[in-house]
């Protein structure tokens, strides 16, 4: 892929695909971490006298003008951040885009509203997709990839306008592609991998492949409860997809086949509901009570999993060990947050609930060797699939 520094900027127009899909209360920014991640290409393009338009998405208006999508508070972030003013235009490509466009002046920044209020940038259809890319690519002269949250997407600013534009990756997906190669060539051993989150059916794929390439195997969250249901287990009200059964049993005699240490709770938080106050008792994950539901990992099964990071060399989490939302419940992420930060390995926190898991619990985010901003991106290219966003800029 081209770079940064394969660009000539200068008083040129340099189109940003950043990924500034931050969670809103309101109209108060309750994590700023992309936004904060996307500063350093942006900055650069500005500190070489690029005229930088930035387009990004948030959140799924469905190809309509929802005022609770609106970026209009992520451009006032940005600019806090940028040290400058961020000029924000009130549509996409519209009038208003043409019109913020054709005033910035060399190392200038303007933010373009929500790309999915346009129905063409998440079009199946390629004509309609390709007519939306040809109108956002018309506002610039250059392009770069700077969204790595939206890579595996096909989606018209990622895929469709760089085959339109000279066009280089930005430094954010420089360096979650360069993390992303480490995980995947050459990788230092003992290897492990913990995941976690609601549902085991999101990561079959990125299982099934793992287990071709992991020396060990941890899973937590409410996707261990289907785990332990195909152990024979007992598992009360907690997450359970019925469905994936079979298919987790095949994950777990393939581990097996294949010596791949594969590691369940052994004690849960058992909970009376979904509730940050509810009652919970600490039991065997055997023997969970019918009337009860896990909401997070038990003391002991905090302290295997980091007895099993503790000689690792490379460590992959994506995935919560429980509801960390809820006080109550977020022991377990804490402490496989914890053991990864003691840890000498090469540490990565794979996105998505998991990097936002690190923030709301007050981690330093410096204790890990990398925290991406895509969970979904970073899964895909885990399990091996191509990720169109970073084929585009491959051509």
């Amino acid at each position: 892929m081209r770079t940064l520094d394969d660009l000539d900027v200068k008083g040129r127009r340099v189109l940003v695909r950043a990924d500034l899909n931050v969670p809103l209360d309101g109209e108060t920014i309750t994590d700023d971490g992309r936004i904060r991640a996307s500063v350093p290409t942006i900055t650069s393009l500005v500190e070489r006298g690029a005229k930088v338009v930035v387009c990004a998405h948030l959140g799924r208006p469905k190809g309509q003008v929802k005022p609770e999508f609106s970026l209009r508070p992520v451009a006032r972030r940005l600019g806090e951040l940028l040290g400058q003013d961020v000029a924000f235009a009130s549509d996409v490509v519209g009038d208003a885009a043409r019109a913020t466009v054709d005033t910035l002046q060399d190392g200038q920044v303007a933010l373009l509203e929500n790309l999915r209020y346009e129905p063409g940038e998440e079009s199946k259809d390629e004509a309609e997709r390709r007519a939306f890319a040809e109108r956002l690519a018309g506002l610039a002269d250059l392009y770069v990839g700077d969204g790595f949250g939206a890579v595996h997407r096909k989606h018209a600013s990622v895929y469709d306008v760089p085959r339109l534009l000279p066009h280089a990756a930005g430094g954010l997906v420089e360096a979650e592609v360069a993390v992303l190669r480490r995980l995947t060539e050459d990788t230092e051993r003992p290897y492990v991998v913990v995941l976690g989150g609601a549902k085991v059916s999101d990561k079959l794929g990125v299982i099934a492949n793992l287990l071709t390439k992991v020396d060990r195997l941890l899973i937590g969250g409410g996707m261990a409860y289907t785990f332990l249901k195909a152990q024979g287990h007992e598992v009360g009200n907690s997450l359970l997809q019925e469905d994936q059964i079979d298919q987790v049993r095949g994950f777990l005699d393939e581990a097996g086949r294949r010596g791949v240490e594969l590691v369940l709770p052994v004690d849960v938080l058992a909970a009376t509901g979904f509730a940050a106050d509810a009652a919970y008792d600490v039991v065997d994950a055997t023997a969970i009570p019918a009337d009860r539901e896990g909401l997070d990992i038990g003391p002991k099964t905090r302290e295997l999993f980091a007895t099993k990071l503790a000689d690792a060399k490379t460590v992959f989490w994506n995935g919560p060990m429980g509801v960390f939302e809820f006080d109550a419940f977020s022991g377990g992420t804490r402490a496989v947050a914890e053991a990864l930060i003691r840890s000498d390995a090469f540490t990565v926190v794979g996105g998505g609930d998991s990097a936002a898991a690190v923030r709301r619990l007050g981690l330093p985010e410096d204790g890990f060797s990398h925290i991406s901003t895509g969970g979904g991106a970073s899964l895909e290219y885990l399990e091996g699939k191509t990720l169109p966003g970073l084929a585009a800029l491959e051509d």
